[in-house]
């Protein structure tokens, strides 16, 4: 017993390293996810939508890419809150939500509304990044 208890620190130390490296291991795309939501709801909030375009799953951009008169559509209106009302993730089949809640400011009435919008991203191992696949926000969604 008196030996099994000195090699106790040892075996605990161990153990310690191998969870780490469990948590390092599933921990890189859910960093990525992370930073990625940062920059895709920093993009919004700073009315950057071209930018927030780059950040759109290519295939999804290829399909439906964004025209000019769309793009000069958003430059008609400020963001004035961007608010994660919750989020899931499924690691395995890399996918995870959000929903979000936009203030929308009209540049020209100054009138303000509120847009609800359900971010939808996808994990590329290849690219070893996340993708949104739901698109830029429809900050017009009824109108």
């Amino acid at each position: 017993m008196g030996r099994f208890l000195s090699r106790l620190p040892l075996l605990l130390s161990a153990l310690l390293v191998l969870l780490l490296a469990g948590c390092a291991t599933g921990g890189q795309s859910g960093d990525a996810l992370q930073q990625a939501q940062y920059d895709w709801s920093a993009a919004i909030r700073w009315g950057d939508f071209e930018g927030a375009a780059n950040l759109v799953d290519p295939d999804v951009r290829a399909k439906h890419a964004s025209t000019a008169v769309e793009l000069e559509r958003y430059k008609q209106v400020q963001i004035s809150s961007y608010r994660d009302l919750g989020s899931s993730s499924d690691a395995k089949a890399g996918t995870a939500r959000r929903d979000i809640e936009i203030g929308v400011i009209n540049r020209h009435t100054l009138a303000e509304r509120i847009v609800r919008y359900r971010e939808t991203w996808r994990w590329d191992a290849g690219a070893r990044r996340w993708w949104v696949t739901s698109g830029l926000p429809d900050l017009w969604a009824g109108q």
